[in-house]
């Protein structure tokens, strides 16, 4: 399959089709979406070994859930960020992050067992990348005190470097609210940041 990342609408659409006809090339979106959505989870979290976890669900979600999925006009690339956001306030609300569909089907396919097996080496740089960068750190750090909803929209804009209207599909709020709350947000973000200092 060779599509781009800017789809029209109707390729977007035949994609769609062609994967609910042959779910084997679910693969494209895996392959073409996972490193973005592992990085989105590792920025909110900051934890390697969780990020992967939900990532891995977030597939397993979309995965089980294409045979059914219909397209409204929104790209598939922000019905997948969706799931990896509902994944992180699945995180966040209980700490303790059990990816359940994922566990039963790692249980019965040893072949995704070695898909989702990442490097030892992986983690360590990545975690000591992380380190490097303190300002990022604090900025995170005071990110996890706001709001979940600032929390979103704040690391989907400046992490992820989504669009508003990205944003809005993916959180499936209006694009006035998502201004109204990236403002408000930053507002308060820098208020934290600048007590911190």
């Amino acid at each position: 399959m060779h599509y781009t990342d800017r789809m029209s609408v109707q390729n977007e659409e035949e994609l769609i089709k062609e994967i609910q006809k042959d779910p084997q090339k679910f693969g494209y979106l895996f392959d073409k979406y996972y490193k973005p959505v592992f990085g989105y989870a590792f920025r909110r979290t900051m934890m390697y070994d969780v990020s992967r976890d939900i990532a891995a669900e977030t597939f397993l979600k979309a995965f089980l859930a294409f045979p059914s999925y219909k397209y409204r006009r929104i790209p598939v690339s922000s019905w997948i960020f969706r799931i990896a956001g509902n994944e992180i306030k699945q995180y966040f609300r209980k700490n303790i992050y059990q990816p359940e569909s994922l566990n039963r089907l790692i249980e019965n396919n040893e072949n995704l067992t070695s898909i989702l097996s990442r490097d030892e080496n992986e983690r360590m740089i990545l975690e000591e990348e992380l380190l490097k960068h303190e300002e990022f750190l604090n900025v995170q750090k005071a990110l996890k005190m706001l709001g979940d909803k600032y929390q979103e929209v704040i690391s989907l804009k400046y992490f992820e470097n989504k669009s508003i209207k990205d944003i809005a599909e993916i959180t499936g709020k209006k694009e006035g609210t998502i201004k109204s709350l990236l403002s408000r947000g930053i507002e308060k973000l820098r208020v934290m940041v600048n007590t911190n200092q």
